[in-house]
């Protein structure tokens, strides 16, 4: 990235602590939090409409949270719990706070054109995390090239079988995001000899997948892989494939969660792809004030992403703040 960030994002496995006072205050209604004053009272201040509530989103919160504080950048946040509506009503009523960006992590790219539709006619600039948008629309973004992601997994799966005609599962997440890109990128790179016997959603939603893993492996007791498309899911389809009789289903999964490390070292999982949450948050953050600044910042940045096994899980990034910080 050109420029790079203001505050240089923590790329170590303890963050660097901001030497800030919080300005923590919880808004009623709207289900809003901010940690800002006014819009209009001096620093710049930023919206994030959030996707949703698993773990991935719980730590770009975080991260973006705490590097809009180490920048002294006032923040509003609301949460769109998978509900494009909400989250164009959040889109909204950013709009009537007026704050100076808008950073949205989309339930739905379909939705997100009215999203953009909004801010633009408000002539508030929107900044996309995870996803994309025409660069003309939008002040930028930082990505997860999810079809990479989901390619990583299926060159592990085809490295491990070595040749061997295998079955696989699909766990997607929700349709509509990033979950239609990461399972796209998983299904498209697997060899010939890989096989989808079966391919369902789950919502991102660990109960559900406990159901659909049960379910597949019920309907294919040879099953060789499971590709699920976050690790939250992934623990469940493990607990349902060990109470069901597929004991050897190799899982690979998404995130590099410090909880899914653990799993790769007593080989619970197979692989995880790291994608940090933390340097998404990071670089959503310093890119936009940069943006907003003029500054020589890269309009699409892209999150680092990183195959992790048992053999390197020592080493992968961290995930998700640590500590609050």
């Amino acid at each position: 990235m050109k420029g790079g960030p203001l505050l240089p994002p923590a790329h170590h496995r303890r963050p660097l602590t901001a030497s800030l006072v919080g300005l923590g205050l919880l808004l009623s209604g709207c289900g809003l939090e901010s940690s800002a004053a006014p819009a209009d009272d001096g620093p710049i201040t930023l919206g994030f409409v959030n996707g949703g509530s698993t773990e991935f989103h719980t730590c770009l919160r975080e991260s973006i949270a705490n590097t809009a504080k180490s920048n002294f950048a006032r923040l509003v946040t609301a949460d769109s719990h998978q509900d494009a509506a909400q989250e164009l009503a959040n889109v909204r009523t950013m709009i009537a706070r007026h704050v100076d960006a808008i950073i949205v992590q989309t339930v739905d790219t379909t939705a997100l054109k009215s999203d953009i539709a909004q801010a633009k006619k408000a002539h508030i600039p929107i900044f996309l995390t995870s996803v994309s948008a025409d660069p003309s629309d939008i002040l930028g973004a930082v990505v997860v090239d999810l079809k990479a992601v989901g390619r990583l997994d299926a060159d592990w799966i085809e490295d491990d079988a070595a040749g061997r005609k295998v079955q696989v599962a699909v766990i997607a997440g929700a349709p509509g995001a990033a979950s239609d890109l990461l399972v796209g990128g998983f299904t498209k790179g697997l060899s010939a000899n890989v096989r989808v016997v079966a391919d369902r959603p789950a919502m991102f939603d660990a109960a559900k997948a406990k159901t659909v893993a049960a379910s597949m492996i019920k309907a294919h007791p040879g099953l060789d892989y499971a590709f699920v498309a976050n690790e939250e899911m992934a623990f469940a389809a493990r607990k349902a494939f060990d109470a069901s009789g597929g004991k050897g289903v190799k899982i690979v999964t998404v995130n590099g969660t410090d909880e899914a490390l653990a799993a790769l070292k007593d080989g619970r999982f197979a692989a995880t792809v790291s994608n940090s949450a933390k340097d998404t948050g990071e670089l959503a953050v310093t890119d936009v004030i940069g943006l907003l600044r003029g500054e020589k910042v890269d309009k699409i940045a892209t999150t680092p992403a990183r195959l992790v096994t048992k053999a390197n899980a020592d080493t992968a990034p961290l995930y998700c703040p640590s500590d609050g910080l």
